[in-house]
């Protein structure tokens, strides 16, 4: 059994608001899992995967998905997909913590971001 806790895992701190993530899986071939903290007031700049397709499991709160030209709600204990190559981002426009786990198969080797230096 290994059992890892949560400060020794890799984590991200972003540069452009103060979203934050906890990779939960790690040096995997086939799946790759982090746990993103979306404050109040943070958003994700557009951005899509050239491979591998997103599954988010949303923990807790709520906030806004875009998935190219639509947007939904989600809520704690709904589960969004974005496919590979679906121009996609978060906001959190509420006043608590918007928490979701993101499962990724296979882990992608590109990241596009759409607005040049809004990354």
């Amino acid at each position: 059994m290994r059992i890892q806790r949560a400060e020794q895992l890799p984590r991200f701190e972003s540069t452009r608001d103060t979203r934050s993530r906890l990779d939960l899986v790690v040096d995997a071939r086939t799946i790759k899992a982090d746990r993103i903290v979306y404050h109040p007031g943070d958003s994700a700049a557009r951005h899509y995967h050239s491979d591998g397709d997103q599954l988010f499991v949303v923990l807790a709160g709520a906030g806004e998905m875009h998935v190219d030209e639509e947007s939904r709600r989600l809520r704690a204990g709904d589960t969004a997909v974005a496919r590979a190559g679906e121009l996609h981002w978060f906001e959190n426009d509420t006043d608590e913590d918007f928490v979701f786990v993101e499962f990724w198969a296979p882990p992608p080797t590109e990241t596009v971001w759409v607005d040049t230096g809004d990354v």
